[in-house]
């Protein structure tokens, strides 16, 4: 993913090529394989306990994501930022759970993938989903996390705003804002409220050497968490 660029949206053309060959095939009433079946029994339940956060590891497999200045992958980062985030919900008594919690995508193919997320969120209804991402531009300058959420869903722009609050813990200096947007597939497709953290862009290169250390991940790991905390205790 990783794409949005303050006001102007890069790179949004495989997303909507994505969408449309799903839409396509849900149109045409053609079978999609369910990728998820597997996980689909253990994501029902968490020991009995209702889940009230899913988080999403963006890529994984053979999908790596952006590559960054500095050659990292951008689903490893996702992945080590997602697992500490479970482990500081977990402490804090928040039932998680996760979309991947290995290298491994959850499809072969990027549609059954993209589909496959939806379906595990859709399934588990979660009070909120945040979708773990990093961004990427041309301009090596460009920097800073930023948080998208659904146009229509006025509990993912509340979601996003907290979130992006939050996200100035670990960079007071980043004036991006939450934006909307109504193209993702994720975005438009989940039943509950969603956001994407774009938590740095791996084209810069100060910010994908700091996104690579572990020391960085868990401000950014402390930051989600709390604004995941947030959202919860002002819709409780």
């Amino acid at each position: 993913m990783g794409v949005a660029i303050g006001s102007q949206i890069i790179g949004t053309k495989f997303y909507e090529h994505v969408i449309s060959k799903v839409d396509d095939m849900q149109n045409n009433s053609q079978n999609v394989e369910d990728m998820g079946s597997e996980t689909s029994v253990e994501s029902t339940q968490i020991e009995n306990k209702k889940v009230q956060i899913v988080l999403d590891s963006g890529h994984g497999g053979s999908d790596p994501g952006k590559i960054g200045i500095n050659g990292v992958q951008e689903k490893d980062i996702n992945l080590m930022i997602a697992k500490k985030v479970e482990s500081k919900l977990q402490e804090k008594q928040i039932v998680v759970m996760m979309t991947r919690t290995d290298e491994r995508g959850l499809a072969d193919s990027k549609v059954e993938d993209m589909k496959t997320r939806v379906d595990i969120i859709n399934e588990n209804k979660p009070v909120l989903a945040v979708s773990i991402h990093q961004n990427s531009y041309e301009q090596e300058g460009i920097c800073g996390a930023q948080v998208f959420y659904y146009t229509h869903s006025t509990e993912g722009k509340s979601a996003a705003e907290y979130m992006q609050n939050s996200l100035l813990s670990v960079d007071a200096d980043n004036k991006r804002q939450v934006k909307a947007n109504d193209t993702y597939y994720m975005l438009k497709r989940t039943e509950v409220p969603l956001i994407i953290v774009e938590c740095g862009f791996l084209s810069n290169r100060e910010e994908a050497e700091k996104l690579s250390t572990d020391e960085y991940q868990e401000k950014v790991a402390d930051a989600i968490c709390n604004g995941i905390e947030t959202y919860l205790k002002d819709i409780s």
